[in-house]
């Protein structure tokens, strides 16, 4: 298991990246790589994500030095969405069949949790999200029919999308963490239109289902300081809690978004209008 820790960065900082400073503090490049477990560390708001890509083997999640704990879900919970392939997770002896838009909430002070493929030629690819937590809530396997869908969106604004609801208060209980999917209907590149904050929650994002050639240019600065990043297929990025939430492609693509801080209110934003962007 690598882990990749990233600082806490100062909207006054951030203004004065160039490019490449840009990319190295918020993107987040090489998730899914075979037989490994490749998670970052952010320190806005403690949140751990990352890819897992058991082939040959099965993988597990680990405490230790990084994490002060002996076990990774010590004291932290779990959300995990499946991105490709098939295969299954095992949470302390019971184990859940995972495909492509599967998703599963692990709560706090589970000891094992493992991840394994059912055919290594076309490994499985597990994306997880993990907060700091208080309170242990029970482990719930969530296929994405039982995800709570919201449709969103105008064809007018080429922004109509489902966002399905996987950790989330109407699908199971956790602490902090909330995580799902976004998929864009036909047609429509912008994720979200006019865009957002909120200042109580920090969010990262994971781009994926894109063509070799697909970009996403992700939107994140202050609202008068406006920052971007392009991203390929695979890659994620790190949405401190000051900075605007938005982003378009030049192709189809589908994200996973996941949130920590204050409050699990989804509809808690501050929305911005295009006019007041710099």
């Amino acid at each position: 298991m690598k882990l990749d820790i990233r600082q806490a960065n100062h909207p006054k900082d951030v203004k004065r990246y160039n490019t490449t400073e840009l990319r190295e503090h918020f993107l987040v490049q090489d998730l899914f790589e075979e037989d490994k477990i490749s998670l970052t560390y952010t320190h806005a708001d403690r949140m751990v994500f990352g890819g897992v890509m058991p082939a040959t083997k099965q993988l597990e999640l680990q405490g230790g030095k990084d994490f002060g704990t002996s076990d990774f879900l010590e004291r932290r919970e779990l959300g995990v969405i499946c991105t490709d392939g098939k295969g299954s997770i095992s949470v302390d002896g019971s184990s859940y069949v995972m495909q492509k838009g599967d998703g599963i909430y692990i709560g706090m002070g589970a000891k094992n949790v493992g991840f394994v493929s059912t055919d290594a030629k076309k490994p499985a690819k597990f994306y997880v999200v993990s907060t700091p937590a208080h309170h242990s809530y029970p482990t719930v396997h969530i296929p994405q029919a039982n995800a709570n869908p919201r449709k969103l969106g105008d064809p007018e604004q080429v922004n109509v999308r489902t966002i399905y609801q996987y950790v989330h208060p109407a699908v199971c209980e956790s602490c902090q963490l909330l995580m799902g999917m976004t998929m864009l209907d036909n047609g429509s590149v912008w994720n979200t239109m006019p865009c957002h904050t909120h200042e109580r929650r920090m969010e990262t994002y994971l781009y994926f289902d894109m063509g070799a050639d697909t970009r996403v240019f992700h939107f994140h600065g202050e609202t008068t300081e406006t920052r971007h990043l392009v991203v390929a297929n695979e890659e994620a990025v790190i949405s401190p809690s000051w900075s605007i939430h938005s982003g378009v492609g030049t192709g189809r693509y589908t994200f996973i978004w996941a949130m920590a801080g204050e409050n699990q209110n989804f509809d808690d934003m501050d929305f911005i209008k295009p006019s007041d962007l710099r």
